[in-house]
């Protein structure tokens, strides 16, 4: 059977129509529409795009800030911020970068926010803008804390100190703490937390030493020594103590505990020639020796495993007259005595017993009437106080460790000078002045030779006698 297909419509202009016939054909023909009255849509690609409308948004480039960190003290670590947010905590040295992308013109501004304990780090190149690169060039730089501390004699008290910037003593809050009565010594144990006065009190004050490097005594504040005690040393190890005591010409000798408190040993004190005035431990912490001032000799001994003193086979060994201190070059190899009497400083090679040798230039010039000894910590260089004519002289340390004076010999102090100290980056020494009441300031140069500071003085309490320099504790 035959599909009769439908006619399509179209539009007549017939004015026998009526009005509304025509309007129905009119819209017909705009549609579009087919012969089965259908309306087709074009396809989507075929639309064109409505004049004026927003493009599509390119993606904004983000730029990473980053850099190097050096000087941090393994087991430490600090907290960086960016622009006072974004913080960042850095636990070791080499690269470090925020997590924080930046756009090209934003402002970076990298600063300290936590510093790591017994550190200062500094930041360098740590602001700018954002210059379509990533930032690489932030530097951030950590120094540790170094403490200073100064007997007083006349005062009774213990000023405390922090090295500043060029090496200049910059007072600690409190600037001083109390101590025995005539505090002669002063002593830091090896990790920076305890500290220890000896006097003529008959006892060793004890110390915490604070965040800051401030002192507090312990409970209890004193521990027994001998009448007159004239110096204290703590052993390499951090666990023993021994103060000298001229008073009854014997030697104390304590362990350490956790806690830094001393308590007297087994042993408590034995006899140690005449008027006992220095000690000194070399680094292994295997030997010790004592300056007898008035027999001119200096003993020897064995640390025990328990900490014990007990003298070598050879007991003593002749120094010129009155030996007053004593000390160990940083390598163990070689030991320098001060003759007060004798105008000299007394040098010794240190066998692999620990017995001291003679050496075969036995002494070397000083000064009028020298009193403290020390080496530098490269172990290049040793410097002597002579009380008498108020200076320091100044020696190069062979191969052989023989002493050798500088071409300037010496340089001036204040008056009455009495101890020294080099601090532990090698950079810079100071002397007490017990007349004075100041501690000399000195720079070391490249060749060992010392330069007074700008500021060639900083005061004290009365009559300072002992000085030592040490690293803040950083844990």
């Amino acid at each position: 059977m035959q599909t009769m297909k439908r006619p399509a419509r179209t539009c007549v202009s017939d004015w026998s129509k009526s009005l509304l016939g025509l309007s129905l054909c009119v819209a017909l023909t705009a549609c579009g529409g087919d012969d089965n009255g259908d309306t087709p849509t074009a396809p989507a690609s075929s639309v064109p795009p409505v004049a004026g409308g927003p493009a599509p948004e390119a993606p904004v480039a983000k730029y990473s800030v980053t850099g190097t960190i050096s000087g941090l003290v393994s087991g430490t670590q600090m907290t960086l911020l960016n622009r006072g947010g974004d913080a960042l905590t850095v636990n070791g040295n080499g690269t470090f970068g925020f997590s924080t992308s930046m756009a090209s013109g934003s402002e970076y501004a990298v600063g300290v926010a936590t510093q790591p304990k017994g550190q200062t780090c500094t930041v360098s190149n740590g602001s700018g803008t954002i210059a379509a690169s990533n930032v690489t060039s932030i530097g951030v730089t950590c120094t540790r804390i170094v403490l200073v501390y100064v007997t007083n004699a006349g005062s009774s008290a213990v000023s405390q100190y922090t090295i500043g910037e060029g090496g200049t003593l910059t007072p600690i809050s409190p600037a001083s703490v109390g101590a025995v009565s005539t505090p002669y010594s002063v002593s830091v144990d090896p990790s920076g937390k305890y500290a220890y006065v000896a006097g003529w009190g008959g006892v060793v004050s004890q110390y915490t030493i604070g965040a800051s490097g401030a002192l507090t005594p312990m409970t209890p504040a004193n521990v027994t020594a001998g009448p007159q005690s004239q110096a204290v040393i703590v052993d390499p190890s951090g666990k023993y103590a021994y103060a000298a005591n001229v008073g009854d010409s014997t030697i104390s000798q304590y362990t350490i505990g956790v806690n830094g408190a001393l308590t007297p040993m087994p042993t408590a004190k034995f006899n140690a020639g005449s008027n006992p005035s220095s000690i000194a431990v070399d680094p292994t912490g295997k030997y010790a020796y004592v300056t007898s001032f008035n027999n001119n000799t200096i003993l020897q001994y064995t640390i025990g495993a328990d900490g014990a003193l007990t003298p070598m086979a050879t007991a003593g060994v002749l120094t010129g007259p009155f030996p007053y201190s004593v000390t160990v070059s940083p390598s163990g190899k070689y030991a320098y005595v001060t003759s007060m009497g004798g105008s000299g400083v007394f040098q010794f090679t240190i066998g692999a017993d620990g017995a001291l040798t003679s050496m075969t230039t036995a002494s070397v010039g000083a000064g009028l009437s020298p009193t403290s000894v020390t080496v530098d910590p490269s172990g290049k260089y040793a410097y002597v106080v002579n009380q008498t004519d108020n200076t320091v002289s100044q020696y190069t340390i062979g191969a052989d460790g023989g002493l050798s004076p500088m071409a300037t010999a010496s340089v001036a102090t204040g008056i009455v000078p009495n101890a020294i100290t080099v601090d532990p980056t090698g950079k810079y020494a100071y002397v007490t002045n017990y007349t004075s009441n100041t501690v000399s300031q000195f720079k070391i140069g490249a060749d060992g030779a010392l330069t007074p500071m700008t500021s060639a003085f900083v005061s004290t309490g009365n009559g300072p006698i002992a000085i030592v320099t040490t690293y803040a504790a950083t844990n």
